[in-house]
């Protein structure tokens, strides 16, 4: 797993300083650096004397630190990134030009500037200036206009191609991920679409949005969604047609990026279209050759399924299942922090998760679940089921102890996911209702207590209790320090701040 986040804009000069910095760290004896290269690199030796380190060592070690498992891996990767790496920042950069200006406003950047208000103002712009699309290549795209995209290949067929406008985006790119007018008739944007890959428009198309490995690709704009919701990140009005003419054009199935963006989200039609053409299969076309440590079809797709049975997705599950995603195998290896390699096989985690009907139906399918009693009693937990909590006590003393230590941040998970019920259970049980954790996924890492997400849901009831139970309201989080009512205020939670202010220390001045 990367311990350093990749710089907005990577330059292999920058790693050779960085490599040659800890060669000279290390030789120099300091400790953090010796603690680098013990953490990094295969020969335990080089840590007890690195007296004569070689810059070779330490270029493996920056490598791995980014993720890598080499020097040349790294190198061959930064290439991609100076090929097909974007800056996000150019989307919040202003164009005097009118063209230029609506192409900016008019489209999904992936940032924080995403949502309606940026798509009026391109809307109003193009209503000033009819006009901006008659010379324009990439605003005319954006604006799904046929007549003037294909005057101007006609004039020059190159221009379906040709990177540019305020975002160096190619044409279709600007078609895919405009954003600014729901009533553009979709004749208008299918037509541009054929327009351009006829043109010689790669339905493959993508980029490595500031230099981060999983490529934002036209079907990633098409289906939309992401961090900042549906709301401010909505797929495209005609996606489900503008997929399937990708996608017959030779867009690969197997987009990552999509796969994340949709996982917050219920809704499964993404994922039955991609299974149409190939999804789960295939070797994960030209991305996957450019970047040789993206996940694998398969993975991408178990990585789905641990979310999904992690979140009560029960209706993914089945999709992914009947699609012949492999349920019976535990996980294993790196993954994200939030779908981490632990060992777990699916029906054990949804037996974690209190999720006794994707538990059953898992068995049904052939599953195996064998005996745990620390899993058994946190499952029992969440189903709040105080007859089988007794008999595993009874039978297993040291049960609690053990679910205590190995999952020290229950009671965060258990306040988004679970009832206030299982929350005072978990209390009764010994669980610190001021640990630190994460509660978008079920594992240890310390981020927020379980009161930062009572307040964040508006959820006065699981607040109060929350409060009862002893937590603490002027902890803050590890990431953004703020306190619960600092969350409730961030996200307008009117009433938990009702509650919230009044325990809420004043910070002093």
């Amino acid at each position: 797993m990367p311990t350093r986040g990749m710089p907005d804009r990577p330059h292999l000069d920058s790693f050779r300083r960085q490599a040659r910095a800890l060669q000279r760290a290390v030789r120099a004896g300091e400790p953090d650096a010796i603690a680098r290269l013990a953490r990094h690199h295969p020969d335990a030796a080089l840590a007890e004397d690195g007296s004569g380190l070689q810059l070779s060592a330490a270029q493996l070690v920056v490598a791995r630190e980014y993720g890598f498992a080499s020097w040349p891996r790294l190198a061959r990767y930064l290439q991609t990134v100076a090929e097909h790496g974007w800056d996000t920042g150019l989307g919040g950069r202003p164009m005097a030009d009118p063209a230029e200006e609506f192409c900016r406003l008019a489209c999904l950047t992936y940032s924080r500037d995403d949502g309606p208000a940026r798509w009026a103002q391109a809307r109003k712009l193009l209503a000033e200036h009819r006009d901006l699309t008659k010379a324009n290549i990439w605003a005319a795209a954006a604006a799904a206009r046929p007549d003037d995209v294909g005057r101007l290949l006609a004039q020059e067929p190159g221009r379906a191609v040709q990177a540019g406008g305020p975002l160096r985006w190619r044409p279709l790119f600007y078609l895919v991920y405009s954003r600014f007018d729901p009533d553009v008739p979709a004749e208008n944007v299918l037509t541009v679409a054929r327009q351009l890959l006829d043109a010689g428009a790669d339905a493959n198309e993508g980029y490595l949005f500031d230099a981060q490995p999983t490529p934002f690709t036209l079907l990633t704009g098409v289906f939309g969604h992401g961090e900042l919701g549906k709301q401010r990140q909505p797929c495209h009005r005609d996606w489900a047609a503008l997929a399937r003419l990708l996608l017959e054009a030779g867009a690969d199935p197997n987009d990552s990026q999509t796969l994340y963006n949709r996982i917050f989200e219920a809704d499964n039609s993404h994922l039955e279209l991609l299974f149409e053409y190939g999804l789960g299969t295939g070797d994960g076309g030209p991305w996957t050759r450019r970047i040789e440590n993206l996940d694998s079809p398969t993975r991408m797709l178990r990585i789905q399924l641990r979310w999904a049975i992690e979140h009560h997705l029960s209706e993914r599950v089945r999709l992914l299942v009947d699609n012949g995603v492999d349920f019976r195998s535990p996980f294993e290896g790196d993954g994200p922090a939030w779908s981490p390699g632990d060992g777990r096989t699916p029906i054990e985690l949804a037996q974690l998760n209190g999720n006794t009907e994707i538990a059953d139906w898992l068995l049904a399918k052939g599953a195996v679940l064998a005996p745990d009693p620390v899993r058994d009693l946190i499952a029992a937990a969440f189903r709040n089921d105080r007859s089988t909590l007794d008999q595993i006590r009874a039978e297993y003393p040291d049960a609690v102890a053990q679910a205590r230590q190995d999952r020290p941040g229950l009671m965060v998970w258990a306040s988004s996911q679970a009832s206030i019920d299982t929350v005072t259970l978990l209390a009764e049980l010994g669980f610190d209702v001021n640990a630190y954790g994460r509660g978008d996924a079920p594992v240890e890492q310390s981020w927020e207590t379980a009161l930062h997400h009572a307040a964040v849901k508006g959820d006065v009831a699981l607040t109060r209790r929350l409060l009862d139970l002893g937590a603490d309201p002027n902890l803050r989080d590890m990431r953004f320090d703020a306190t619960p009512l600092g969350w409730a205020q961030h996200f307008h939670r009117l009433s938990t701040i009702e509650v919230l202010e009044g325990v809420t220390a004043i910070p002093e001045a």
